[in-house]
């Protein structure tokens, strides 16, 4: 952390030398800063740190963000994985031996990008009595605390977070992160509900343009929704609420109107595009997986329809012969004929990692300045009907939940993913109805299982929800088996072995991320040795949430 800190907190240094001088004023006009001013307006900080919940640039460091991890998370929980064999990253690897910063954005994002930021947002708007900034910086802050922790599992900085009085950080366990997710979010609750003084949804719209515009409603109803993935985190401890994740999931979003949704100017600068977008091209090489390719082709055990889901060509791509097939992870096109090929994320065919010259035949998230989901109320229903299930007793309630999360995923799709699906593939009233009538799809109420839900969230969040679904798995440890139906929750969903499996990990899956490189293992070695994070398997670890 200290390079982290260094870079951000000029400001706070300069101000904790100058308070002492008698000729404090002489000081501070014959030094002003050249490049900003001492206090910024919280409207113009706004905008960068939302842009920093999935990727941004500053000109000390770049790509900091959810995106660029979920571009390797994504492979750990075959989403998809690389068209061409040898990638660490397909084996469930890091990127530890090369000294690299790679699977550490989300950790400069929280820390640094947003850090002292945030930490501005809070003072200057308390002090200006702004108090919907302040709630909204309270809930980024506790969502950023979520994401980390969901990650970096128990090497987290919390209780000495964002202090520019440290040069090194003592690490926290990962429950102690979702504790003050809950204690952040109560907090932003508590200012977002205030009205008066210097509120005004006009004046937080500066600031949130491409996020919620400034409804503090829909900020509410993410903190709710915050509140309850963190609540769900205990899923596998004797403290298991599954009454308060109900309670939250009722209080978050419930249409898709409510979505926390971040949005893309396409301004020109490479910044204003997504990182998965054809004009940034970081997706060239990446193929679908066959897990999500043969869920979408009705031909998984549990879902066995042998009729393509509507939704397929929204979400993953066909290939030559007009079907849908995945690739496995290390084998690129292994055991896939040519015309079985899957096609590129932007059209092209499999073999090409080109970005094409506009985003006319990208689909989903792959556009260049796509709708981009933080979260969404699908994802809160399928989080209450897992709820639900655990707790027992709730068939019906559960069925309702699970019923709502597949029609609002549907909804979703036609209403922010139609463009350039073509109109023989797109979702009709009759093929929709045919998917809800089978009971392959949608149980008879009493007949729900864990492997429905959490199967079908896997979908309903296909690539913009990695690290919501990793956590999800690594709840299940990946393989564990549905109580119902005696076979795997992720039913089919078959780990690397052998040499498809990093060699480092030393035989096990990977559960966790180191701390980043570049502010962690050049400045908190202590710390670091102190809870292992030399080791070649430290990420095979399992986290706190998982034992």
């Amino acid at each position: 952390m200290k390079k982290i800190i260094n870079k951000l907190l000029y400001t706070v240094a300069a101000s904790g030398l100058l308070v002492t001088s008698s000729c404090t004023k002489k000081i501070e006009e014959a030094y002003l800063n050249p490049n900003a001013l001492v206090k910024q307006p919280i409207e113009q900080l706004l905008p960068g740190v939302i842009a920093n919940m999935v990727v941004s640039a500053s000109a000390n460091g770049n790509f900091y963000g959810t995106q660029r991890d979920g571009t390797y998370i994504g492979r750990f929980i075959q989403n998809f994985a690389q068209n061409s064999t040898g990638s660490q990253y397909d084996q469930m690897g890091d990127n530890f031996v090369n000294n690299s910063d790679l699977l550490g954005d989300v950790w400069a994002m929280h820390y640094y990008g947003h850090g002292q930021n945030v930490s501005r947002i809070i003072e200057w708007g308390t002090e200006e009595k702004k108090w919907d900034y302040v709630g909204v910086a309270h809930a980024i802050r506790a969502w950023g605390f979520l994401t980390v922790a969901d990650i970096h599992a128990n090497a987290i900085i919390v209780t000495q977070a964002f202090r520019p009085d440290l040069l090194t950080f003592k690490y926290n366990e990962q429950q102690e992160g979702y504790q003050e997710t809950i204690r952040l979010s109560r907090l932003a609750i508590d200012y977002l509900s205030r009205t008066g003084d210097g509120v005004s949804q006009a004046n937080l719209a500066l600031g949130d343009k491409y996020f919620n515009n400034g409804d503090v409603n829909k900020w509410k109803k993410f903190v709710y929704g915050v509140m309850a993935r963190a609540f769900h985190r205990y899923s596998n401890k004797a403290e298991y609420a599954p009454d308060s994740v109900v309670k939250y999931c009722d209080l978050a979003m419930q249409t898709n109107a409510e979505n926390a949704n971040v949005t893309w100017s396409g301004a020109g600068l490479a910044g204003t595009f997504s990182w998965y977008s054809p004009t940034r091209g970081n997706a060239n090489g990446f193929r679908q997986g066959r897990f999500i390719a043969n869920l979408m082709s009705g031909i998984n055990s549990m879902f066995l329809t042998n009729t393509v889901d509507p939704r397929a060509a929204y979400i993953i791509r066909e290939n030559p012969n007009g079907t849908y097939k995945g690739i496995r992870p290390n084998r690129g096109a292994d055991g896939l004929v040519a015309a079985d090929q899957p096609d590129n994320f932007f059209g092209g065919i499999f073999s090409s990692t080109a970005s094409p010259a506009n985003d006319d035949n990208s689909r989903y998230v792959f556009k260049n300045t796509p709708i981009w989901p933080i979260m969404t109320a699908s994802e809160i229903q399928f989080l209450k009907a897992e709820a639900l299930l655990r707790k027992g007793g709730n068939a019906g309630a559960a069925h309702t939940a699970y019923v709502k999360a597949l029609n609002l995923h549907f909804d979703q799709l036609i209403s922010d993913y139609q463009v350039s699906v073509p109109a023989s593939r797109q979702i009709t009233p009759a093929s929709r109805a045919a998917f809800f009538a089978n009971p392959i799809n949608v149980p008879p109420v009493g007949s729900l299982t864990l492997s429905h839900v959490m199967m079908q969230k896997y979908i309903a969040l296909y690539i913009w929800g990695v690290i919501e679904t990793w956590v999800d798995m690594r709840r299940y440890h990946y393989t564990d088996l549905d109580p119902i139906t005696d076979q795997q929750v992720y039913n089919e969903f078959t780990l690397p072995t052998g040499t498809d499996l990093y060699i480092r990990n030393l035989g096990k899956p990977t559960y966790r991320l180191r701390p980043r490189y570049n502010s962690e293992y050049l400045y908190n070695v202590d710390e670091l040795n102190r809870v292992g994070a030399f080791a070649q398997d430290y990420i095979t670890v399992r986290p706190w949430f998982a034992e």
